[in-house]
């Protein structure tokens, strides 16, 4: 079967392969060399007996956030390492190259899985976002995806969304969008921690199980516990989130009672490698290597009982060994986001114990190209969903006259953001002080070079709409410079003290944030300025925000102690309306100098 050609039966076509990969260019975290030695991976000891061990392919990706088409600037590339220490970017990313990458990782291999670690829709570009993600949903459909872990980002629309991508059916506000009713997911949505308040019952499938003859591998899906502090309050609503540990604990039992001893963990949460590229060395010796964040207190104390944790949330590429409580190493793997890598995965399955035999799993990433040929049934669907959205996607709404990048401290289109929340806020208020953005809520940058037919340096609907896709609403209030100052240290404190949120800050408020200090007093309270004039602790201000900060969202939860609301439009119709007022083809908005905030370092 050529490698771009569909599957015809999703279920009954699946596939196990040794990974091969070149050893300067993928990252092999190898718990051992070899099998035990009394026989090898999917031998036989007779004419139609198994042998004891069966190699089995665990593909997985996470984070993919609707991205259907190939993702724009340094959204699309991945950072490779060379054989000679040096560093290359590549192109990466859209689905059409991934159902490619997948099918042909597949071939030949008839023990294969393809799992995922959440966030597969939300903060997705308008071709999938506009639909309220059911493209995605059937381009996974495609992609033969056995099963997921729910992300924090599929509670964006709230769970009874979540229900209907799983089961199907007509959205209840927009309806169906073509002639037939939406399917829903052919795979299982794992929610094992987050239960419904009323019934103390998981919303969704707590764990799935894959079989395939003999073999049994079961799979619990997890989000991450913190997911009311990063998504709405209404997403969230009737809902509790479980301890992840305790969660997948409490279902390695379950599975090991029903006679499943192999256990992959799915859980969106994740950590931050010591390097930045995808085939970097996770577990090679020396200073600074290795693994941090939540995922790696994560993997120290989730039961042995789990063989392996497929991870995300953090973005990043990574595939580490972490001990388990028993002091055993485990894999732990990443595979970054928006469908720019999958990670192939090699669990050798013993038959006689029924349980994965560790010293034999190895694991690499491996980049999604764009010189493979396109999968013309996610061609098609791109095509069938790219006609709806055209006349609304295609709608320029502004020029710009460079690429305005989404990354840094304090980054250029950040800076644009909440410049054009403090100019949308004026003409609702015109006692608007300042603005602020949370970074989080950037999703992508605004690049020069067309996307379509354009013309370079145009910013179109449907590029805005990837930028700014939550459709959170502008919100004014007002609060004290005291307060002012504590949501600054809220920054680098408090729930952020680990992973600072640096906001984003409109023109005329700057201040410096010393990164050599610890805590709170990183931000120099004395440097902080508006408009030049020290921020009266005494004095109120009128403060401009979306509706997810103004909530207290992203570990503020001074903003969300503020008065006197005034809720306005949508943040995208704020940006939208902005560049329209200040740019045009002759005459387009530069990239700003992202200088409002002093680090020093």
């Amino acid at each position: 079967m050529p490698a771009t050609t569909p599957p015809h039966d999703r279920r009954r076509r699946r596939t196990t392969r040794l990974l091969a990969a070149a050893a300067a260019l993928a990252t092999a975290g190898a718990l051992a060399a070899a099998l035990p030695s009394t026989a090898s991976a999917g031998e036989t000891t007779g004419k139609h007996r198994p042998g004891r061990y069966q190699d089995v392919q665990l593909l997985s990706f996470n984070d993919l956030h609707g991205n259907l088409e190939p993702p724009a600037g340094s959204s699309g590339r991945v950072t490779e390492l060379q054989p000679d220490g040096t560093t290359k970017t590549v192109d990466a990313g859209g689905v059409e190259y991934l159902a490619t990458h997948l099918r042909q990782a597949r071939e030949g291999n008839k023990y294969s899985i393809t799992a995922a670690g959440g966030d597969m829709v939300g903060a997705s570009p308008l071709l999938s976002g506009l639909f309220h993600d059911e493209p995605t949903i059937e381009a996974l459909n495609g992609l033969e995806l056995d099963v997921t872990s729910v992300g924090n980002h599929e509670f964006d629309e709230g769970a009874r969304e979540l229900a209907r991508l799983q089961n199907g059916g007509c959205h209840p506000t927009d309806g169906c969008y073509g002639e037939e009713e939406f399917a829903g997911a052919d795979f299982p949505y794992l929610a094992a921690n987050v239960l419904d308040e009323k019934t103390g019952k998981p919303i969704l499938k707590p764990y799935w199980v894959w079989k395939k003859k003999d073999v049994k591998i079961g799979f619990i899906g997890v989000t991450l516990e913190g997911t009311p502090d990063i998504v709405s309050a209404e997403g969230v609503k009737g809902l509790s989130f479980k301890d992840e540990v305790e969660t997948i604990d409490k279902y390695a039992k379950v599975l090991q009672r029903q006679g499943v001893k192999s256990i992959v963990a799915l859980i969106h949460e994740g950590g931050f490698p010591a390097g930045t590229a995808y085939n970097y060395d996770c577990d090679a010796p020396g200073a600074g290597d290795g693994i941090s964040g939540p995922i790696v207190d994560i993997a120290k104390n989730v039961t042995p009982q789990v063989d392996a944790l497929v991870t995300g949330h953090t973005h990043a590429p990574y595939v580490c060994t972490v001990d388990d409580p028993a002091g055993k190493p485990r894999m732990v793997t990443s595979a970054a986001s928006f469908g720019r890598l999958y990670t192939d995965t090699t669990l050798t399955y013993d038959r006689w114990t029924g349980d994965i035999a560790r010293t034999a799993v190895s694991s690499a990433n491996h980049v999604v190209t764009r010189d493979v040929p396109k999968a013309p049934d996610m061609t098609e669907l791109i095509g069938k969903w790219n006609a709806l959205a055209a006349p609304i996607g295609n709608r320029p709404i502004g020029y710009i006259s460079g690429d305005i990048g989404n990354t840094g401290t304090e980054s250029p289109l950040g800076d644009l953001i909440a410049d054009a929340q403090l100019a949308y806020g004026k003409e609702l208020d015109p006692e608007t002080d300042l603005a602020l953005m949370n970074p989080g809520g950037i999703r992508a940058p605004l690049t020069y070079a067309a996307k379509g037919a354009e013309g370079d340096g145009v910013v179109t609907y449907a590029e805005g709409f990837t930028v700014q896709p939550f459709a959170n609403t502008v919100n004014l209030q007002d609060i004290t410079g005291a307060q002012l100052i504590q949501v600054l240290k809220e920054q680098v404190s408090g729930a952020n003290t680990a992973a600072p949120k640096i906001l984003q800050v409109s023109s005329g408020l700057t201040y410096t944030l010393d990164l050599t200090k610890a805590g709170a007093d990183r931000v120099v309270t004395d440097s902080i300025r508006l408009n030049g004039a020290p921020v009266d602790p005494s004095a109120v201000y009128r403060v401009a925000s979306n509706s997810f900060l103004a909530g207290g969202g992203d570990g503020f939860p001074t903003l969300g102690q503020g008065t006197n609301d005034l809720v306005g439009a949508d943040d995208l119709t704020a940006l939208e309306r902005y560049l329209t007022a200040n740019s045009s083809a002759t005459s387009p908005i530069a990239p700003p100098k992202a200088d409002r905030i002093t680090i020093v370092k």
